[in-house]
This record gives structure tokens, sequence and C-alpha cells, in this order.
């Protein structure tokens, strides 16, 4: 038993189609789960979609690709607001200013980034969260750069909104080149 929104919520429509929904608003009986691939591809395997629902589901063979598509597209989202409102810059100088003043309440970096360059952001004795589950392309369109490989949120309702976001992509991480899939349904 978990809270809700730290779940992922899947709702069967009326043509027997599973759907994400990651906002929690479809209509129907929700069918939850814990936000991990394993736990999903399990769920999958073992047909548990259409024995909570009573009845035959298709579920999509790319649903994995499409659950990281839509929950970095949530994370995306909240980023591209954050960085409108002044609450999120990018780069690695400004991310290290804004970490020297202590105006970062969550600190991402890309998931394709250097190793080095993450290290060189750390702050011994620094509690900032830091979320690396989103590619340097993903990060650089939302942030109005090609690529940008290091971002930081101000402390406000969008950090924490993003970091709840980015917690039920992180069970999905491994997913994050976002090409999009052309699975055919198949029946669960």
């Amino acid at each position: 038993m978990l809270p809700a929104e730290g779940l992922l919520r899947f709702v069967v429509a009326a043509d027997d189609s599973l759907a994400v929904d990651v906002a929690g608003r479809l209509p129907g009986r929700g069918i939850w789960l814990s936000p991990r691939r394993d736990v999903l591809d399990t769920a999958v395997a073992k047909r548990l979609f259409a024995r909570s629902a009573g009845r035959s589901v298709r579920v999509p063979e790319d649903l994995a690709r499409r659950v990281r598509d839509l929950l970095a597209r949530r994370c995306l989202d909240i980023l591209g607001l954050a960085r409108r409102a002044g609450q999120a810059v990018a780069g690695f100088e400004k991310v290290r200013e804004w970490l020297a003043e202590g105006r970062v309440a969550v600190r991402v970096e890309a998931v394709d980034g250097a190793p080095g360059g993450r290290a060189a952001l750390a702050r011994p004795g620094a509690e900032v969260p830091v979320v690396a589950c989103l590619s340097s392309a993903e990060l650089g369109r939302v942030m109005g750069h090609e690529h940008a490989v290091h971002v930081a949120l101000a402390a406000g309702p969008l950090a924490r909104r993003f970091a709840a976001e980015a917690a039920r992509l992180a069970g999905f991480a491994e997913l994050e080149d976002t090409g999009s899939g052309t699975g055919r349904p198949h029946e669960s």
C-alpha cells in the first residue's frame, strides 16, 4: 500500500485496450501498480490487468515505452513551467551559482552527461536531491538549448511536483531513448 501519487494508474477503455493514466483522471476503475519496469513486465506476463478488470484486456507491446514517455513528458512540462517562472536554470555555471547561493531544491543531471561534470557540482554537506532520468536532448529542448546536462530547480511547488514525477519516472529510466514505439497490441 503506497500513496496514489507514487503509483501508476491504468484503466481499461470501452474497446478493451489498456490506457496509462499518469494524471489519475481517466474515468473507470483504476488498476494501480508500483512505477517500476519489472512490476509492469510481471503484471503483463501474468495477465494481471485482465484478472483485475475481470475481462479480456489488450495490452500494447510497447507499454513500458509508452509509460516512460508519458512520465518523461510530465517531468519536462513541469521543468518548462519552472523555466518560464524563473524557477529553473540550465548550464554548469548557472547551476553552480544557484548551488552556492543555496537556491537549489532539486538538481537534474542528464543521464548521458559526463560523470565528471556531475561530480564537479556535488557539494559536500549540501543535501540537494539529484535526478538523473532524462537525456540531455530532452532537457535541452525544454530549457531552450540544443542540449542541457545540468539543470537546477528553486524550492517551491514546481520543484516538489517535479521530484514526485521524477521518482515515478526513475523506475523506467533505462528506457531514456524516446523514440516512438510501433508495437502491436496483444491480449493480457
